[in-house]
């Protein structure tokens, strides 16, 4: 059986009710969660977007047991690899180890417009921003192997570089894709697979190039009392997720996710998204991951309610898993 984890939704709540979040998280039995990052959030509905080392360096203290991901950084553009892999190293020293493995990962992508333009920098093509990430993640493994680095390369440059603090055991790198060029990417330079579709035909390709490790993937639900309630909370917090092709990529600020998405209705949002407190329904909701293949699946609570979903999960979901 997959494992079942919490996704921290970095969009929608300030470093403290993540803290709280990943807190009653481990609490209710959830092993692991997932945790984004972002400096915008998708609709200025959301409301939030804390920085995303602060708030692991928060929950490394406050949990036990609970290994954390981030889904996703991209350590290409707003942030330099050598920045990151220095922040990864750090983060995964304060979590330490559970199981003989570190209880922190560094979950990785080539990022969106959305939070990556932000200096003003330029925003590349696709296939550029896949040669980033691939010079990163090398860049950011020769750095955690703790010697002095020089590095001239096609998209980054560091000199006289070292990493002093660097944990015990090393995080793993889980790479995203949700097409080919990506998912071979993936498989070519990452310790695991992150993706967001229950697509068996994506697990299956990560493994025909030899991707290794785990394959994660994130659903999204909304629990409440009152399930039109629920309808209308997913559908004003979430409706960019409805949100086609490479616009989720190039789209450049929270306005424009607005403006998207403006055809999207409730009825279309309750069609797709699991709204309300049947646990058959959230069952089949995270079963479809499960039977596409998935060995971790991060069930994602849309709204503010974080702990009364929790509790529901603890209750009538988890022990069904």
């Amino acid at each position: 059986m997959a494992l079942i984890g919490y996704f921290l939704s970095s969009e929608e709540h300030p470093g403290s009710e993540l803290v709280k979040g990943a807190v009653l998280a481990e609490r209710a039995g959830f092993p692991a969660a997932w945790i984004s990052d972002h400096f915008h959030p998708w609709l200025d509905e959301q409301g939030h977007s804390p920085f995303v080392w602060s708030v692991l360096g928060s929950i490394a203290a406050s949990t036990e047991r609970l290994r954390v991901t981030t889904a996703v950084t991209a350590p290409t553009v707003r942030i330099h690899p050598a920045v990151i892999a220095q922040a990864a190293a750090t983060t995964a020293e304060l979590f330490g180890q559970v199981g003989g493995r570190s209880r922190f990962d560094l979950g990785v992508g080539t990022g969106e417009a959305l939070n990556e333009h932000i200096l003003g920098d330029h925003w590349p093509i696709p296939e550029v921003r896949l040669s980033m990430l691939e010079e990163a993640v090398a860049l950011i493994r020769e750095l955690w192997k703790g010697a002095t680095v020089d590095h001239d390369g096609e998209h980054y440059v560091v000199e006289n570089t070292r990493i002093y603090t660097l944990p015990s055991t090393l995080p793993d790198i889980l790479v995203s894709g949700f097409a080919p060029k990506s998912i071979a990417l993936a498989a070519k330079i990452g310790d695991g697979f992150i993706t967001t579709q229950p697509n068996a035909d994506h697990i299956a390709d990560y493994r025909r190039q030899g991707g290794r490790g785990p394959t994660q993937a994130a659903v999204k639900v909304c629990w409440h009392e009152d399930k039109q309630q629920a309808v209308k909370i997913a559908h004003k917090t979430w409706r960019n997720s409805f949100v086609p092709g490479q616009l989720s990529q190039d789209l450049p600020t929270p306005t424009h996710f607005d403006q998207a998405s403006e055809l999207v209705t409730e009825e279309m949002v309750a069609e797709k998204v699991t709204c309300g407190t049947d646990p058959e329904e959230h069952l089949a909701a995270v079963k479809e991951y499960v039977d596409a293949g998935f060995d971790e699946v991060y069930v994602a609570q849309m709204g503010p309610d974080q702990e009364g979903m929790i509790r529901f999960y603890e209750r009538e979901v988890l022990p069904r898993l």
